[in-house]
């Protein structure tokens, strides 16, 4: 059996990489690593992790449906900032949800489109079970 040792990095399909990058830099606070809008590639980094913004002709996730998503983890102590900003910026806020019991993440999370409607949820996570003692 293969055993990975954790993940280089996840790519998200836009359909415009300068929209896209605005979105996931100024709202999200993502540090731009390098972005090649000619071929269609952008670098992200999210505190150590990276995310690959790659054009293509359309999304691969259900456009606005929760259940295909991408999380983020946001420190307790900044995430009702961090949704009180969502709303002052005019973001929608597709769902709000605090998952306490009976979930391989519990915490607080709220689910918000980027450009192309693709799902992203920022979560307070208060805890992991499969993460390793």
């Amino acid at each position: 059996m293969i055993e990975t040792k954790g993940v280089c990095h996840f790519t998200i399909a836009v359909t415009d990489t300068v929209k896209s990058t605005a979105f996931y830099t100024d709202i999200l606070g993502l540090k731009l690593l390098n972005a090649n809008h000619d071929r269609g590639m952008v670098f992200l980094d999210s505190a150590g992790d990276c995310v690959v913004l790659m054009k293509t002709d359309t999304t691969i996730a259900p456009i606005r449906q929760r259940d295909a998503h991408h999380a983020f983890h946001v420190d307790a102590d900044r995430y009702e900032a961090a949704v009180q900003e969502l709303k002052d910026k005019g973001i929608e806020i597709l769902l709000e949800d605090e998952r306490k019991e009976k979930a391989v993440v519990t915490g607080r999370s709220v689910y918000i489109p980027d450009p192309d409607g693709n799902v992203i949820e920022l979560v307070d996570m208060y805890a992991y079970s499969g993460a390793k003692a």
